[in-house]
């Protein structure tokens, strides 16, 4: 079976996480604060914070910029369920606008229609690893003073050219950026995520909220020359990620770079190969970003039936995933959503229904040999109708 997605872990990461093991302390310390500092590095931002995963990190970020109950956040429902989710937490009501076929990102066309007077921030999507239109973005939020808040589970190593050259994704662009770490992501650790800011406060309050609202983080406690009580002053979370896990981040940087170029040449040889097939349309990058090809994603022509070919590949012993969800199809989030225009929402998010249904993500891993992608491309060509 060749799998659509595959961790590149080593000897390294087995060695660095026996180290920590083996020293006894294993819980968020001296390696969180390690990897902190070296995710921020390399993003090239001011500041990073670690914590247990990417909607914790969402969370965080959507209570940093003052989202409370009864407020609206403008995102996208064509995104994994994690991004409508985190809104929720809050009390707040995501609003969805809809996407672009072909970046399957937030169209920066439809916002103005999806701000009202209750609109508290934008939850834009950087989608498998393309970035977002982020000038237009912006643009529009510094127009209605708007927070943004950038959703980069998928798109460590991705860059964007905002007008004085590439910079990664991360930096950030926007006020605050978040990242993933789960095992379909280009680096994990198990599982984790960590929030970027070029803002102080919001970093100091992220310190605070991922461990209970406590005072006096441990590692002050534990060096201390005298004793120190520590006190919860605020409602907090227990978002920490590991040292073990950040011991793994930080083997997992230092292949960052030649995990992206292996995947942005494989996504060069799809491009390639199937340039022209009849049945499908390919994934666009715009001129402005250099995605990272976290998931490289087809679009099936009307005709082709999605479940046919997918089965079809499968019995081929190639795996594949449909195209990414849509959360307001979803019965949780279809409980608090809304979008511009409410009484008509499947026109509304005409695109984003359209590249859930029709979206076909192919197996795509550092790992991936010449041979098992002439064998996904040969299988793709042959199962089409």
């Amino acid at each position: 079976m060749i799998p659509i997605a595959k961790p590149l872990l080593g000897r390294e990461e087995v060695e660095a996480a026996s180290r920590v093991i083996l020293s006894g302390w294993v819980t968020q310390g001296p390696m969180v604060a390690q990897f902190e500092r070296e995710f921020a590095a390399c993003v090239g931002a001011c500041h990073a914070k670690a914590v247990s995963s990417c909607t914790a990190a969402l969370h965080m970020a959507l209570l940093a910029v003052g989202v409370s109950p009864g407020d609206e956040v403008i995102t996208v429902s064509h995104s994994f369920i994690a991004t409508a989710n985190a809104v929720r937490y809050c009390g707040a009501v995501p609003v969805f606008v809809d996407v672009q076929p072909r970046t399957f990102n937030m169209d920066p066309l439809r916002l103005a229609e999806a701000c009202t007077s209750k609109t508290r921030a934008i939850l834009c999507v950087h989608q498998i690893g393309m970035p977002c239109d982020l000038k237009a973005i912006l643009a529009f939020a510094r127009e209605k003073s708007l927070p943004v808040v950038e959703d980069a589970a998928c798109a460590l190593g991705s860059e964007i050219d905002m007008g004085n050259g590439f910079e990664r994704i991360g930096k950030p662009h926007g006020d605050i950026a978040c990242f993933s770490f789960h095992p379909r992501k280009v680096i994990t650790t198990g599982d984790g995520g960590m929030l970027t800011t070029n803002n102080a406060a919001y970093d100091e309050q992220f310190a605070h909220l991922r461990q209970h609202g406590m005072s006096v983080s441990d590692q002050v406690r534990h060096g201390a020359s005298s004793v120190i009580f520590e006190s919860y002053p605020e409602l907090g979370y227990n978002y920490r990620l590991t040292d073990i896990q950040a011991s793994i981040g930080i083997e997992q940087l230092k292949r960052l770079s030649g995990i992206v170029a292996d995947r942005r040449k494989l996504a060069a040889k799809y491009n390639a190969e199937l340039a022209g097939t009849a049945g499908i349309t390919l994934p666009l990058e715009p001129s402005w970003c250099r995605s990272n090809w976290q998931s490289y994603c087809v679009t099936l022509d009307d005709g082709v039936d999605q479940r046919q070919v997918m089965q079809a590949l499968l019995d081929l012993g190639i795996s594949t995933r449909r195209g990414v969800m849509c959360a307001h199809r979803e019965a949780p989030a279809g409980q608090a959503w809304t979008c511009a225009r409410p009484e008509d929402a499947a026109s509304c998010l005409r695109w984003s229904e359209h590249s859930q249904d029709k979206g076909l993500i192919l197996p795509l891993y550092p790992q991936m040999t010449e041979s098992e992608q002439d064998q996904v491309i040969a299988a793709l060509k042959n199962v089409l109708p």
